[in-house]
């Protein structure tokens, strides 16, 4: 048995709240509000005899729309942490849940600290309103990803481009968006989510999986964006509400504490031409596939022809892709999608004991991807291997 590296950063705890469709089920709760509660449970989680509590360096969120004010800082408050634990909040845009996680594992590399709860929250309902300061004012919905000149297209304009560019023809990109929906269903009936889920304001499970989607009804969907684009709203995500965050720590940390979790093997950050964002991602994905061959892969499903042209440009067999469904199907809570994509994972491979090699990735407004890759690993730190045996 080789000893592993102590400094080689570990997620032993994953959870997240129930995803809500915007103006939904969750749309009184701030984001603070979505937060704390998967906070408090992480460290209930890992339990009381590991002195988790006691031993949090720092908590690490990512935030897209506000209400600024440090979110993380409020939240870890909110969750009763303590006035001594502070708080960053981390803007990738979509990409902010995963940046905030690798972020928290590279402070664990540089030695800064040894214990982190990280992730991301969007509470798009309660965001404020923005203008900027004219005269008349003149209200905004999302603020620039990129100078004008360069160009600034909207997502789903750019998605459209991608799509097009890439050959991805729509009928393949329902085919994606129907398979996410199906399988979203089927993980929600056979109670594959309940382990991961906080409960908040009485709400138990994700509001936007929902039967009934074939492909006869899917066709009947027109383009949401350009006139002879190929993006609809059923083959795109769903503008949601919801949190998601994960205990991560050293090796020493958890080997004093002895209990299974999700190495990083290695993460990656690139960015792209900002009028073709939704290919942000790929040259990290490039890159982190050079360390092995992941059983799982969890990708943000943005919309359905930009995440196809993502896997294509990468290698990546689009059916081994989101076995529980992704963003199409359950919502997409912008800065907490990426950390979604990590406690997706954590329940695969750990809680379901699948073990291997898992993929978390996506790309973000502006031309920018994170992606990172994981090893399972058992309670005595030792790799386990797809299938669980050893």
């Amino acid at each position: 048995m080789t000893a592993p590296d102590t400094t080689a950063p570990v997620i032993v705890a994953a959870r997240r709240t129930p995803i809500g469709t915007a103006g939904g089920v969750l749309r009184d709760l701030t984001a603070d509000e979505l937060a704390a509660p998967v906070l408090r449970a992480l460290l209930d989680e890992a339990g009381p005899t590991t002195g988790a509590e006691r031993g949090v360096d720092d908590v690490l969120l990512g935030n897209v729309f506000g209400p600024g004010g440090n979110t993380a800082r409020v939240a870890a408050l909110r969750a009763g942490l303590g006035a001594e634990v502070p708080g960053l909040t981390v803007d990738r845009q979509c990409a902010s849940g995963l940046a905030a996680i690798t972020l928290a594992a590279a402070l664990i590399r540089a030695g800064e600290g040894e214990a982190y709860l990280a992730g991301g929250v969007e509470s798009a309902s309660t965001a404020p309103h923005r203008s900027w300061r004219t005269d008349p004012p003149q209200p905004y919905t999302r603020a620039p990803f990129a100078p004008a000149e360069l160009g600034d297209p909207e997502m789903g304009e750019a998605a459209d481009l991608v799509a097009a560019e890439a050959g991805i023809s729509r009928e393949r990109q329902d085919r994606f968006a129907l398979r996410s929906h199906e399988r979203a269903v089927a993980a929600q009936a056979a109670g594959r989510f309940d382990d991961e889920l906080v409960e908040v304001a009485g709400v138990r499970r994700d509001q936007r999986p929902r039967a009934g989607f074939t492909a006869a009804r899917l066709a009947r969907f027109r383009p949401a964006f350009t006139p002879d684009g190929t993006a609809t709203a059923a083959n795109s995500c769903g503008v949601s509400d919801g949190a998601a965050a994960v205990l991560i720590v050293s090796e020493r940390v958890r080997r004093g504490w002895s209990l299974p979790g999700l190495r990083l093997v290695a993460s990656a950050t690139s960015g792209c031409d900002p009028r073709r964002l939704g290919l942000g991602v790929v040259p990290a994905l490039r890159e982190l596939l050079k360390h092995g061959t992941p059983q799982v892969t969890e990708f943000t499903e943005a919309f359905a022809g930009q995440a196809l042209a993502c896997l294509d440009a990468a290698g990546l067999d689009e059916g081994a892709v989101n076995p529980d469904g992704g963003a199409i199907a359950l919502g997409h809570p912008w800065g907490a999608s990426g950390a979604v994509l990590v406690v997706r994972l954590f329940a695969q491979l750990v809680r379901q004991g699948r073990g291997g090699l898992g993929l978390t990735a996506l790309s973000a407004g502006g031309g920018l991807g994170v992606a990172a890759l994981w090893q399972a690993v058992g309670p005595d730190g030792e790799p386990v291997p797809p299938g669980g045996a050893r």
